[in-house]
């Protein structure tokens, strides 16, 4: 059984540019500025169940000795939006003043045909972890973008505003950047398998999941020669 968690997707970073040219202070600016816009969707939770003999094409493929697997995307998107001051015919300021951030998690879990209850309760202890932590996403996405409410940032060139655009698109890539570093479930997902052996021992699911999200901090486990994005 694994947990394939991709914290780290981006479904896109759009940017939009308001170009003002006459000039704004940058305390004038700065009032003008709302808060960061984050919307965190529903997350979307499907159950699939394969044949171990001819599974899905759709299904990512299972490692040795697996026979289940839970996988979690955590998407975000990052819309920036700023001011533009020209400052020379090849310079400009861009002052970042808007943040719209849309994020979503989608948990896929798939068990083959008659798992025993055991298996089942296993991955949906994964979906629990996942849950749990994009339950703050927005908490955590609106952290992030709110310190990048304000920034200015130099551009030069002969065609200044595709310069400010670049630049706003950079900042949102950033922005989503950061919340995938930060958002990051998967100690407690790689604790959660140690604790169970993977549904092998006979841990009660629900009690290693309470286990695993109160001493992830503390309690780290390291995968051995294997892609760190995939809990076995």
């Amino acid at each position: 059984m694994r947990n394939l968690v991709l914290a780290g997707v981006l479904l896109g970073t759009a940017a939009v540019m308001w170009m003002a040219w006459r000039g704004r202070s940058p305390v004038a600016e700065t009032r003008e500025m709302a808060a960061p816009v984050v919307v965190r969707q529903p997350a979307n939770i499907a159950k699939r169940t394969f044949d171990p003999a001819n599974p899905p094409a759709d299904m990512p493929p299972l490692s040795a000795g697996e026979a289940a697997q839970c996988v979690s995307d955590f998407l975000s998107n990052a819309t920036v939006s700023g001011q533009t001051r020209r400052t020379d015919p090849t310079h400009a300021t861009v002052t970042i003043t808007q943040i719209h951030m849309t994020l979503q998690l989608n948990v896929s879990i798939w068990t083959p045909i008659g798992a025993s209850q055991q298996v089942m309760e296993h991955e949906e202890g994964h979906r629990q972890i996942s849950e749990y932590y994009y339950q703050a996403a927005d908490q955590l996405a609106a952290r992030i973008a709110s310190t990048y409410m304000g920034k200015q940032i130099e551009v030069s060139g002969e065609d200044s505003g595709s310069a400010a655009s670049e630049a706003l698109q950079q900042a949102g890539a950033e922005i989503t950047g950061e919340y995938n570093k930060e958002l990051n479930p998967n100690p407690t997902q790689l604790l959660y398998d140690s604790i169970t052996d993977h549904a092998r021992n006979g841990v009660v699911a629900q009690d290693a999941v309470d286990h695993a999200l109160k001493n992830a901090s503390v309690e780290a486990v390291q995968p051995i020669g294997a892609d760190p994005t995939q809990n076995r």
